[in-house]
């Protein structure tokens, strides 16, 4: 249980940071408490691993791979303590692996949609993202990004540090400059955190100013999103929830101690409606936003009583 203390406090101070890194890094968790659970009756086993499951999903509220990854990890039938701890721990090697083969197969599905020439501008640091436009160039296209900053947590340093690792020519601006810059850019292409089953994208504060900017400006934007970042909680009416981080990441508290009429805010999600969304490039192919819904019932298998 330490360790998976340890992976939950990694999670919650985003040292382990981005939907995709989180959802690997909880199945690894599921995997190896399995691993090590001294069950001596099923009742044992199940407790153990309700216990645990409960535990890392209720680290990051937004990141709907989070529940997901923990729910297609610790899944088992049968009714014996050794057969389900080694169901438990096939799963979520299994799922470890299809999640590492999507980000290569999101890379080179989107980077066909990717022109010779194209100006891109990305934000935060999305793996899946960063999979598509690194695709296009190891493919020889001649491409630059615009990278936003990213505030407050200032992922976007990230994003500039990986794509110079290319070779990649980028340019990293302030998130405010993002109307500025987007006449000169060619398409949008951002992660996802979690995308409803009305085809929204929930993603990194900020997501939705470039989504409204590019559409204003009438440039494509796409959504990079491996299947598991699909919530099927939204399917039965349940919101995702917004997360409040904490305001120091904002402001230093002693400099607005005395200011006893303001009060700071710090959501780290944000909303882009689907009609915002040209398209979204998953694992299994381009979907448009309005296929969401299926992607939840035939690719994650909920039924609605486990939701």
């Amino acid at each position: 249980m330490e360790k998976v203390k340890e992976t939950a406090e990694k999670i919650r101070t985003m040292e382990i940071r981005g939907a995709g890194r989180i959802a690997k890094a909880a199945a690894e968790a599921i995997r190896d408490y399995a691993a090590g659970l001294e069950a001596a009756s099923m009742e044992e086993f199940s407790a153990g691993i309700q216990e645990v499951s409960s535990f890392l999903i209720s680290t990051r509220p937004t990141a709907v791979s989070l529940p997901n990854a923990v729910k297609l990890a610790s899944r088992y039938s049968s009714g014996n303590v050794e057969e389900a701890r080694q169901e438990v721990i096939e799963n979520a090697n299994s799922f470890i692996e299809k999640a590492d083969k999507a980000l290569g197969r999101i890379g080179k599905i989107g980077s066909r949609r990717v022109r010779d020439g194209d100006v891109i501008m990305t934000h935060c640091n999305s793996h899946a993202a960063l999979s598509i436009i690194t695709a296009a160039f190891e493919e020889g296209k001649d491409i630059s990004v615009i990278a936003t900053e990213s505030r407050p947590r200032r992922q976007g340093l990230l994003t500039v540090r990986h794509l110079n690792s290319f070779g990649i020519p980028s340019t990293l601006i302030v998130d405010s400059a993002v109307r500025y810059y987007m006449k000169e850019v060619d398409k949008v292409i951002v992660g996802a955190d979690a995308i409803a089953a009305n085809g929204a994208l929930v993603n990194k504060i900020g997501t939705s100013q470039l989504a409204l900017a590019a559409h204003e400006a009438r440039k494509s934007f796409m959504v990079a999103a491996e299947t598991f970042k699909f919530s099927p909680s939204t399917i039965v009416g349940n919101p995702i929830e917004i997360e409040e981080r904490n305001t120091d990441e904002i402001v230093d508290p002693a400099i607005i101690a005395d200011l006893s009429h303001v009060q700071v805010k710090n959501p780290a999600f944000d909303f882009t409606p689907a009609e915002y969304i040209d398209m979204i490039v998953t694992d299994i192919g381009i979907i448009p936003p309005a296929m969401a819904y299926t992607v939840i019932k035939e690719h994650l298998g909920w039924e609605f009583g486990e939701i």
